[in-house]
């Protein structure tokens, strides 16, 4: 009779701390102190911290245990020859079927020429898991007798893949350099913990596309050194939720060459990576991010200058930059409208003239508040009289209005 057998599929994990289970009592209770001396003569316990579970002792793992997404999945493939004859040409192959594709995983797909009675074909695979969901590891094996038959089997071991970290992302947009239109862009990544252990977060940096450059914001200067924002650990508890900011500014050449970046550009892609237990290590790359750059419009109205607090029915300045973001020349008139509480100083209908596409022009702007509180500075039209278009500006920016007879200090 022909016996060979998949003897053995085994997961390769790194073993894990033993911790007991202290059992404890008052010293005027019967035991006495039969309890303490019984954990301080455990082995497995910790010298001094007996009753705080804490284990010295490596255990080895009881189970398949949880597979996450971006760790490596290791296994242990095993071939023995159970019959009393030789058999030749074994060839052993692992395959892991996702729900995407199939993936050899065999280290050699060269056939043995012989097994004998009684020994082993071992076989270790390893794969960085990068799906999630059902796998199925297929371990097929076949083999030619003494007498020339062929004989072929497979055995399937399911195991799922979880995700180990939610990932969310958060664009802000903002006006770095006012006198041009290249415009910075913040990138929030919160990352949170799914798995039921804690992390040691070893790096998580924003690689940006051809058309930003990337500043990290997530370290402060202290006593001269660079320290992160998290303090000296860096380990994110399960559940926990941490914040990455980063800066991203459109590359010199870019912003010269497409002026304002408009439309869905492409930011660059998140790389995480992590340990955890006995320093298994994961990975993961996010997608390519894409931003939705801000629509201006035709023409985009944006502040150069503007006190932030001002005297109750005293003029003040503001400084208003125009920029023409279509692509034909406008001929603009300006038309200033009050509101209850702001009122514009000058003459409304001002003939600004012709605005080229991806020019700018600055105007300075005198007006005051007769009411006191945080007041917004609206009613400014801007028209094209090429094409009998107007365009409405309001809550443009906001001031503190107060009286006259409070001393503002800067």
């Amino acid at each position: 009779m022909w016996e060979i057998f998949l003897k053995e599929v085994m997961r390769l994990t790194k073993p894990t701390l033993f911790t007991n289970i202290p059992v404890t009592c008052e010293e005027k209770d019967l035991p006495g102190d039969l309890f303490n001396q019984l954990m301080r003569d455990d082995p497995s316990t910790v010298n001094g911290a007996e009753i705080l579970m804490l284990g010295e002792m490596l255990t080895l793992p009881q189970n398949f245990g949880n597979i996450f997404l971006g760790e490596t999945f290791s296994s242990y493939i095993s071939v023995h020859n159970d019959s009393n004859q030789v058999v030749k040409d074994i060839l052993v192959k692992a395959d892991l079927q996702t729900s995407s594709q199939r993936l050899n995983l065999s280290a050699s797909n060269a056939a043995v020429a012989e097994l004998k009675p009684d020994c082993c074909i071992d076989d270790v695979i390893h794969h960085e898991v990068k799906e999630i969901g059902t796998h199925i590891l297929v371990c097929a094996v076949s083999y030619t007798t003494q007498g020339g038959e062929k004989m072929y089997f497979r055995k399937f071991f399911k195991f799922q893949v979880l995700k180990p970290l939610d990932v969310k992302t958060k664009f802000y947009n903002a006006e770095s350099d006012l006198s041009s239109v290249t415009d910075e862009v913040f990138l929030e990544a919160q990352i949170q913990n799914i798995t039921t252990s804690p992390m040691f977060m070893e790096k998580v940096s924003l690689e940006p596309s051809i058309m930003y450059n990337v500043a990290e914001l997530n370290s402060v200067s202290q006593a001269g050194e660079c320290v992160t924002t998290f303090g000296s650990r860096a380990y994110l508890q399960p559940m926990d939720t941490r914040q990455y900011l980063y800066c991203l500014k459109p590359k010199k050449e870019f912003a010269e060459k497409a002026g304002i970046i408009k439309g869905v550009t492409v930011i660059g892609k998140l790389d995480i990576v992590w340990k955890t237990n006995l320093g298994e290590r994961g990975r993961l790359q996010t997608s390519q991010l894409q931003r939705m750059a801000p629509g201006y419009g035709d023409v985009r109205l944006s502040l150069e200058a503007i006190p932030d607090t001002v005297n109750l029915e005293e003029p003040f300045h503001i400084t208003c930059k125009i920029t023409n973001c279509s692509e034909r020349t406008m001929d603009l008139v300006l038309e200033m409208c009050n509101t209850n509480s702001i009122h514009w100083c000058g003459i409304s209908g001002r003939q600004l003239g012709k605005l080229h596409p991806s020019s700018s022009l600055c105007l300075a702007l005198t007006l005051l508040s007769s009411v006191q509180g945080l007041q917004s500075v609206s009613g400014l039209r801007l028209t094209d009289t090429f094409l009998k278009r107007t365009y409405e500006y309001d809550d443009i920016a906001q001031v503190c209005v107060v009286s006259s007879a409070i001393k503002v200090e800067s």
